[in-house]
C-alpha cells in the first residue's frame, strides 16, 4: 500500500501536471515510439517480398521452374491480400490494432522461414560438371564407346517427382502467408498514427513511414546481391568441396540465407508491438491554446464517419460494398485515373520481378551484380522521382487539371526515353545445335554433330564450353573433347583435342557471353530515367483520384483502388511477363520429360518483346491520362457556365490555407499506399 498509494494520489491530485510526465516516461505510450516500430516492421516487411523478386532467376535454377511459373510464384502473396483487405476495411478501429500488427509480422516472418524451408529439406544441389577419377578418366568429356549411351535414360522415380512438388508448395505457402501477414501492417498502422498523432504531426509521421517504406524494396535487393554471392551449400559443403567459381551460368547462390536473415530481422521489430495499448493518450499539440480547441473540434468531426460505419456488421458492410464499389466507379474522372495507374503497376510488377534476370541474360552479369544495379541505383531513382513529383505539385500550387497535365506528360517522356532499351543490346551467342547449326546430324535423341558422332553425351548435359571462335558448345562431349587440363584445386583450366574446333586450340570452361557488357551502362541510364520520369505521375494522380470522389467516400475510394490494383496488376502482371518471356526461349532444360528451367534465349526477341510490353502499358497509362484529362476539363467547364457560378479553384486547386486543408484530408488515405518494387 505505501508503495502505490502516493503515485495513485499524485495522479488525482496533479491531473495537469502529473498525467502527461507519466506518458513520455512509458515508451509504449508515445506515438513517436509507435512510428519508430512501424517504419522498422514496414522496412522489414518490404524487405522480404524485396528479397524474393532479387532471386528468382537463382530460384528458376535450383527448381527447374519456368518463367511464367517463377512469376506465377512471386504474385501469391497478393492472393492472401485481395481475400482479407475487405475484413481490414471493415474491423478498423474495433479491434487491438498493434497487437493485431505484431501477429500479422509474426506471420510475415514464419512466412520468410517457410520458404528457406526448402534448402534443408533438399539434398545438395547437382550440376554436370568435369572430374577426373583416381583411376584417370575424365567424365563429361567425348567418349568413343558406347558405355555412355545409358546416360540419356534419366531416372525419374515417383518419389523424385513427389519431393519436387513438396519443395515447391512450400515456396507456395510461404507466399500465400506472407500475403495474409502483410495484410493488417500498413491500413492498421497508419489509421493507429492518424489517431493518435497531432494533426500538426500526423503528416510528418505517416511522411516518414513512407519514405522508410520506400527503402524495404532497395534493401531486399542488396540483401540478395550480397548472399547469392555465398554457394548454395555452403552449409552442407567445405570452401575445398565447392570447385564451382563465382560468375559460372551454373552457380546457384545461397537463396535461402536471406530469407533467415529477414525472417529474424522481422520477427524481432513485431515484438513491442505486443506492448502498445488499444489506445493511447492523444498526442498534444505544441500550437496555442486556441488552436488545440479547434484541432480537437475537428478531431470529433472526423470520428463521426467512422462511429456511423461501425454501425454496420460485417455482412451488411460486405452486402453494401458492391453498391458503394459502383457508385464510386461512376466518376469518369476517378475510374480513368485508376485504369491508368493499373496499367503502370502492372508494369512495375512484371519488371521488378524479372528485371534482374533481364540483367542476366541480356548483358551477361551475375545476379549478384543485377541485383546491386538495381537496388543501388534503378529503385532509388524512382524514389526520387516520387519525392519531386510531390515537391513540384507543393511548389507551384497545381491545380487539378494541371495534375492531370503532369501526369500524362510524365508517361510520354517516359515512352521516349524507354524507346532506346529496344536497341541496347546484342544477339544471343552462337550455340552448336541450337542457333549455329552447322554440320549438325538429324538426330531424334537430342543435339548431334557430325563431329562429336559417337560420344555418347548426354541430351541434358549443360557444362558450357566457349571455343576460339566465339562458339559456344553444351558441355565439352558435345565440342567434341576428348582430354581436359586441371589445376592443384581440381578445377578444369582447359580442354584439349576437340574435334569441333576448326584450329588446334584449346576450349575454355563457361560461356562465352552475349558480348553486350559495354552497353550496360547506358541501358541503366535510360531504364533509370524513364523509372524516374514515370514516378513523377505518382503524387498528382493520387490527388485526382481523392478529389474526384465525395469527401465521405475518400477511404473506400482508396480501398477499392488498391483492390483493383491486386486483381488487375500484381495478380496477373508478373505471370503475363514470365509467359511473355518464355515465348523467347530456345533451349530448354528437362526433367522427367517435362520442360523446367530456361538454358538459352533468344535475346533479340527477349529484349523487343519484354520491353515492348512495358511500352505497352506505358502507352496504355498515356492514353487513359488523356482521357481523364478531357473528362475533367469538360467536367469543370460544364460546372463554370450556368449563371456565373463557378467552382472555385481552392475546392479542386488549393490556394493557401484551403489547400492546406485538403492536403491534410488526404494524408491519412494517401499514405496507406502500398509501395511495389
Amino acid at each position: 500500500m505505501g508503495i502505490t498509494g502516493p503515485p495513485t494520489g499524485a495522479s488525482k491530485s496533479n491531473c495537469g501536471e502529473e498525467e502527461p510526465r507519466r506518458r513520455t516516461i512509458n515508451p509504449f505510450h508515445s506515438i513517436k515510439f509507435f512510428v519508430l516500430c512501424h517504419g522498422l516492421l514496414q522496412l522489414s516487411q518490404l524487405l522480404v517480398s524485396g528479397y524474393l523478386k532479387s532471386i528468382i532467376s537463382t530460384i528458376e535454377k535450383r527448381f527447374g521452374l519456368s518463367s511464367q511459373t517463377s512469376g506465377m510464384l512471386s504474385s501469391l502473396n497478393e492472393i492472401g491480400s485481395t481475400v482479407f483487405i475487405v475484413f481490414v476495411s471493415y474491423f478498423g478501429s474495433r479491434v487491438h490494432r498493434p497487437r493485431l500488427i505484431g501477429c500479422g509480422g509474426i506471420l510475415v516472418s514464419v512466412a520468410a522461414f517457410t520458404m528457406a524451408l526448402p534448402h534443408f529439406i533438399m539434398g545438395r544441389y547437382t550440376y554436370d560438371r568435369t572430374i577426373e577419377s583416381s583411376v584417370g578418366n575424365v567424365s563429361d568429356i567425348c567418349h568413343l564407346s558406347d558405355e555412355g549411351k545409358n546416360l540419356n535414360n534419366e531416372s525419374c522415380s515417383l518419389e523424385k517427382i513427389d519431393s519436387d512438388y513438396q519443395m515447391l508448395s512450400l515456396l507456395i505457402v510461404g507466399q500465400l502467408l506472407l500475403g495474409i501477414g502483410g495484410v493488417p501492417i500498413q491500413p492498421f498502422g497508419i489509421s493507429y498514427v492518424d489517431d493518435f498523432a497531432s494533426d500538426r504531426n500526423s503528416p510528418l509521421y505517416l511522411g516518414i513511414l513512407f519514405a522508410v517504406s520506400v527503402l524495404g524494396p532497395a534493401f531486399g535487393f542488396m540483401l540478395g546481391s550480397t548472399v547469392l554471392r555465398f554457394y548454395v551449400d555452403i552449409d552442407k559443403l567445405s570452401a575445398d568441396e565447392i570447385d564451382l567459381k563465382f560468375g559460372d551460368p551454373r552457380w546457384v547462390g545461397a537463396w535461402w540465407l536471406g530469407f533467415l536473415m529477414a525472417a529474424s530481422c522481422v520477427a524481432l521489430v513485431s515484438i513491442p508491438y505486443f506492448f502498445f495499448p488499444r489506445e493511447m493518450p492523444k498526442e498534444e499539440s505544441e500550437d496555442p491554446e486556441g488552436e488545440n480547441k479547434s484541432e480537437k473540434q475537428l478531431n470529433k468531426l472526423k470520428s463521426k464517419p467512422e462511429v456511423a460505419t461501425q454501425d454496420l456488421s460485417l455482412l451488411q458492410f460486405i452486402k453494401s460494398f458492391p453498391f458503394i464499389l459502383l457508385r464510386t466507379l461512376r466518376s469518369s474522372v476517378y475510374l480513368l485515373v485508376v485504369l491508368a495507374q493499373v496499367c503502370m503497376s502492372a508494369l512495375m510488377s512484371g519488371l521488378t520481378v524479372f528485371i534482374s534476370k533481364f540483367l542476366e541474360q541480356q548483358f551477361s552479369v551475375t545476379a549478384s551484380f543485377a541485383n546491386l544495379l538495381i537496388g543501388s541505383v534503378h529503385v532509388p531513382g524512382a524514389v526520387f522521382g516520387i519525392l519531386i513529383g510531390g515537391a513540384i505539385m507543393r511548389r507551384f500550387n497545381i491545380t487539378l487539371r494541371g495534375s492531370a497535365i503532369m501526369c500524362f506528360l510524365a508517361i510520354f517522356v517516359s515512352i521516349c526515353t524507354t524507346t532506346p532499351l529496344l536497341f541496347l543490346g546484342c544477339s544471343t551467342q552462337l550455340v552448336a545445335g541450337i542457333n549455329h547449326n552447322y554440320h549438325s546430324l538429324n538426330s531424334t535423341s537430342g543435339i548431334e554433330l557430325s563431329c562429336n558422332q559417337g560420344c555418347s553425351c548426354r541430351d541434358q548435359a549443360y557444362n558450357p564450353v566457349c571455343a576460339t571462335d566465339g562458339i559456344e558448345y553444351l558441355s565439352p562431349c558435345h565440342a567434341g573433347c576428348k582430354s581436359a587440363s586441371f589445376d592443384a584445386q581440381g578445377r578444369v583450366v582447359n580442354y584439349s583435342n576437340c574435334n569441333c574446333v576448326s584450329t588446334q586450340d584449346s576450349v575454355k570452361p563457361g560461356t562465352c557471353g552475349s558480348g553486350c557488357y559495354q552497353l550496360l551502362l547506358p541501358f541503366m541510364f535510360f531504364l533509370t530515367l524513364s523509372g524516374f520520369v514515370a514516378t513523377l505521375s505518382q503524387t498528382p494522380s493520387f490527388m485526382l483520384v481523392l478529389r474526384s470522389v465525395k469527401p465521405e467516400d475518400k477511404s473506400l475510394a482508396i480501398g477499392i483502388q488498391f483492390m483493383l490494383f491486386r486483381v488487375l496488376a500484381w495478380l496477373p502482371g508478373p505471370v503475363l511477363y514470365g509467359g511473355t518471356i518464355d515465348t523467347t526461349c530456345i533451349r530448354w532444360e528437362k526433367k522427367c520429360n517435362k520442360k523446367a528451367a530456361c538454358r538459352y534465349y533468344n535475346l533479340d526477341l527477349f529484349r523487343t518483346r519484354y520491353i515492348g510490353l512495358q511500352m505497352l502499358f506505358q502507352c496504355g497509362g498515356f492514353l487513359l491520362f488523356l482521357m481523364a484529362y478531357y473528362f475533367l476539363v469538360k467536367d469543370l467547364t460544364r460546372r463554370e457556365r450556368p449563371g456565373g457560378v463557378t467552382m472555385k479553384a481552392p475546392k479542386h486547386a488549393g490556394d493557401g490555407k484551403e489547400r492546406k486543408t485538403l492536403m491534410e484530408e488526404g494524408n491519412g488515405t494517401k499514405a496507406q499506399a502500398e509501395l511495389k518494387v
